[in-house]
């Protein structure tokens, strides 16, 4: 069992990297902004699902393809910022006259892709697990344990991001607003990928 002196840490470490503005909070607002909450759960569970998988896939040891292969680590990212910029696009597309296609919401696999592809949430669970597991006790435990509770902050932090999104953008009914609301959600996530990019 982990103490609780290091599950202090953890959450130390995990709530404030995970509640901070980054590319997958900003695409969770503009998600829960465009779709509501309810439109935003498939995403939200993918998202969920991702930070679940990555964190078995890290913290069992199977970062050390990552370690000898460095190229992946640029792999990620190229295709992140491309995989933002196509979400970009949905956005812009969506904010044109009202005879053009409306933006289907996101899904599980487009929630699960997001994650994925950020370097960032890959760069938090390679740090939590190399400086949070311990050697001394049994690996799958402590990874399984660490997993749950790294879930557990994710849901609880990043549900106010899609709330907000929600409540700030549920008031725009006006074909203009939801035209400018297009183009807003299109800049976010154009900045998010120059930040990805640049990174």
């Amino acid at each position: 069992m982990i103490t609780i002196e290091t599950w202090i840490l953890i959450l130390g470490f995990s709530v404030p990297m995970v509640i901070s503005p980054g590319p997958g909070n900003t695409i969770l607002a503009a998600a829960g902004g465009k779709f509501g909450i309810r439109g935003t759960i498939p995403f939200w569970l993918g998202f969920e699902t991702a930070n679940l998988f990555w964190c078995l896939v890290y913290g069992l040891g199977l970062s050390e393809v990552f370690r000898q292969h460095p190229f992946l680590h640029e792999t990620f990212k190229w295709a992140g910022t491309l995989y933002i910029l196509y979400l970009a696009y949905g956005f812009l597309q969506s904010s044109l006259p009202a005879n053009q296609k409306e933006m289907k919401p996101l899904g599980v696999i487009d929630g699960f892709v997001s994650v994925s592809f950020n370097v960032k949430i890959h760069s938090m669970i390679l740090v939590m697990f190399s400086q949070f597991l311990n050697p001394a006790l049994p690996l799958l435990n402590q990874v399984i344990q660490i997993a749950a509770v790294f879930l557990a902050v994710c849901v609880a932090c990043h549900f106010p991001w899609i709330y907000a999104g929600q409540i700030l953008f549920s008031r725009i009914k006006s074909a203009r607003s939801i035209r400018l609301q297009g183009f807003v959600f299109a800049a976010c996530m154009l900045l998010v990928a120059l930040f990805v990019a640049l990174s």
